[in-house]
């Protein structure tokens, strides 16, 4: 991967220029920020310019990958440098809105890793900073770009569901963070929803064109108990129900170390008066998805693996930042989401 990724490099170089291929400083390069460099540099979307991390061993592997990219000390060193378009922030929760908002400020162009607030606040005010400084802001809201959630997105747009009345989103994860700071309510602002529910709130709101949000109710467990935020525990379950205009119900369950039978369950059904249509993982798998069309007891596959998604989240950001696009309004996404995270939390 590291040679066919420096070999793309060097193709985009000379043509560097006058292509406009952005110059991208690289934020956190553990393994889900290096996938996001290595995407975006195979893809030709950006430069790999500078690379940061705090753990040594991580900026070790990031520069197999990328050998030509130079190491900076820190976030403020990389915004000093001459030449830098576009930041990409792969960090803990608990540093994203700061960061992003430091490199706005700066005038560079941001791509984050959710959640990009801990909280509604803090995200108003990241998507603020990217509009007063018009600058392009993207979040890692990665399965927006599966095949298959392409599939079940123009389906839902079609209109052919007729009224969609019925959402079922689901999360399970056999597994849970490995870091200890996913587990401190103040460094990650939740715990399953926050890490997993935001992709499913996002899907949801994002296939019905983002409408307004009725009413939520909420319930969190820790270790089997229910829990409330006050307690200073992140939820390990979850289910939660969301009401939106136009009379539109979603049900909600994310979890992490839940006893499923398998690595993962994840899915996004809509279920309208003229049939259905979902996303669903393959085999317990994170990574393989099938879109499927429900007409009464008939299943029709629009799509099946393989598909290599993971990273072009990013790829896209950074092919937008290449054309010179600056702060969308889209970016108010971002807070409609956060919107319904903190009513989730009781916040």
């Amino acid at each position: 991967m590291a040679e066919s990724i420096l070999d793309k490099q060097q193709e985009k170089t000379a043509a560097s220029s006058s292509s406009g291929t952005p110059k991208l400083g690289f934020l956190g390069v553990g393994w889900i920020g290096r996938n996001r460099m290595e995407m975006i540099a195979r893809n030709g979307a950006g430069e790999v310019s500078y690379i940061a991390d705090t753990a040594t061993q991580n900026l070790e592997e990031a520069l197999k990958s990328a050998p030509e990219a130079k190491q900076a000390p820190s976030l403020e060193a990389m915004l000093q440098q001459p030449g830098v378009d576009g930041i990409v922030i792969a960090t803990p929760s608990a540093f994203h809105a700061e960061q992003s908002e430091l490199a706005l400020e700066a005038g560079k162009a941001v791509f984050c890793q959710k959640p990009l607030g801990r909280n509604v606040e803090e995200t108003k005010r990241v998507v603020e900073a990217a509009r007063r400084n018009n600058k392009l802001l993207g979040v890692d809201l990665s399965y927006r770009h599966t095949q298959a959630m392409q599939q079940v997105y123009s389906v839902v747009q079609s209109g052919e569901l007729g009224t969609i009345y019925a959402i079922e989103l689901v999360f399970h994860n056999a597994y849970g963070p490995d870091k200890a700071w996913f587990y401190e309510p103040k460094l990650s602002g939740g715990g399953c929803v926050i890490d997993l529910g935001v992709h499913l709130v996002d899907l949801a709101l994002w296939a019905m064109s983002f409408p307004n949000v009725r009413q939520v109710q909420s319930q969190l467990f820790a270790k089997g108990k229910p829990i409330g935020m006050s307690e200073g525990k992140v939820e390990d379950y979850a289910t939660a129900s969301i009401e939106l205009e136009g009379n539109t119900h979603i049900q909600l369950s994310c979890s992490w170390n839940l006893p499923a039978g398998q690595e993962a369950i994840i899915s996004a059904t809509f279920y309208g008066t003229g049939g259905g249509v979902a996303l669903k993982n393959v085999n317990g798998s994170f990574y393989d998805f099938v879109a499927e069309r429900y007409h009464g007891t008939r299943t029709e596959t629009l799509c099946s693996p393989p598909d290599e998604w993971s990273g072009r989240a990013g790829v896209a950001w950074a092919e937008r930042l290449a054309k010179g696009e600056g702060f969308h309004e889209e970016a108010e996404e971002f807070v409609k989401v956060a919107q319904v995270l903190d009513r989730i939390y009781g916040r």
